[in-house]
């Protein structure tokens, strides 16, 4: 089964092309620390055989929170939480990984200050945000680096960048979030200047031989807005430095798009035969038939799994078949089931 055959990036090999989608679960305290929930959460998927875990949206600053629940790597402090959690996902036999995330102008913190690259409100339930100013995006973008650094300290084996979703690197590269008259802002080129320098500080920090990846909103399914044309340009233009890409789609703007099985395949597939990168294929793949014909056909090189994670965090040995067994070795203590 191609699903659990094993894949090298960088120094890192997975036992198998099955990857947990990092999905908020706005289980922390209001300090951002790691809790016995996440330890549960993270462990479980882990013994379940998934391959790769790459743990949930973590913010580099506390004003970058998508919600006061999140989890976070803005602080020394928290680091300790975080390794123990590496620990138990490596413990249950699976790579951890960790997304870096700045929210932007879609800040969830009640009495926080929401920046982005222009003074352009995502939705009447939120604030106006503020513009940044060159200081505060050189600000961000050694946010960025510190938390690489506390990211290789807790001892991830995978870093990815958020760059989808409507969050602050999406507002950058996107033309409807992005008004800007300066470096930062009109041309593709000039939008994204921010991903640049966020993918290069974290590189001072992030050890060589640990596979960056980066997530990417492959269209904003909006006139005017990013196309997959554009996100191959933008993937070429950073892919020296990434060696993994996730494509998404959506999240700049309110409005929910209709939805169905694999809907965003066809972005990782054209990604990765475009701009010749390895990539991660998403979005509501829910059987083992969807990820066989995916990796068969080479649209991709991993899968992401999310709801499916939530709802079965076991669904990579219920999937598997004894002679997949170096894949998804089954958990001794379960054994007798199988």
């Amino acid at each position: 089964m191609y699903a659990f055959t094993p894949y090298t990036v960088k120094d890192l090999t997975v036992k198998n092309r099955l990857m947990m989608a990092p999905m908020c679960t706005y289980s922390s305290n209001f300090e951002g620390e790691a809790l016995d929930f996440h330890r549960v959460h993270y462990g479980s998927r882990a013994v379940g055989g998934t391959g790769l875990i790459i743990q949930e949206a973590t913010a580099v600053l506390p004003d970058g929170r998508i919600s006061d629940r999140d989890l976070g790597i803005w602080d020394d402090k928290q680091v300790e939480g975080l390794r123990s959690l590496v620990q138990l996902i490596h413990d249950g036999g699976a790579a951890a990984g960790i997304q870096l995330a700045h929210a932007g102008r879609k800040c969830g913190v009640a009495d926080t200050r929401t920046v982005a690259p222009s003074a352009v409100t995502f939705s009447s339930d939120y604030p106006e945000p503020h513009a940044m100013a060159r200081e505060e995006i050189a600000e961000a973008v050694r946010a960025f680096g510190r938390a690489a650094a506390r990211a290789a300290q807790a001892g991830y084996d995978l870093l990815e960048i958020h760059g989808a979703h409507g969050y602050l690197i999406h507002e950058f590269l996107s033309p409807l979030s992005n008004l800007r008259t300066d470096e930062y802002g009109g041309t593709l080129e000039n939008r994204v200047r921010f991903l640049q320098e966020v993918v290069a500080e974290i590189r001072r920090f992030w050890p060589a031989e640990r596979a960056l990846a980066l997530r990417l909103s492959a269209t904003d399914y909006l006139g005017g807005g990013l196309t997959i044309a554009d996100t191959c340009q933008i993937v070429d233009l950073v892919k020296a430095d990434v060696d993994l890409f996730h494509l998404s789609s959506g999240g700049l703007l309110p409005a929910q798009m209709p939805v169905f099985p694999g809907y965003q395949v066809a972005f990782a597939e054209t990604v990765k035969k475009t701009c010749g990168v390895p990539t991660i294929a998403v979005g509501l793949i829910k059987s083992i038939h969807q990820v066989e014909e995916i990796l068969g056909n080479e649209r991709a090189d991993f899968v992401a799994l999310g709801r499916e994670l939530l709802r079965s965090p076991y669904w990579p040995i219920q999937h598997c078949k004894p002679d997949a067994e170096a894949g998804c070795p089954i958990p001794e203590p379960y054994r007798r089931a199988w």
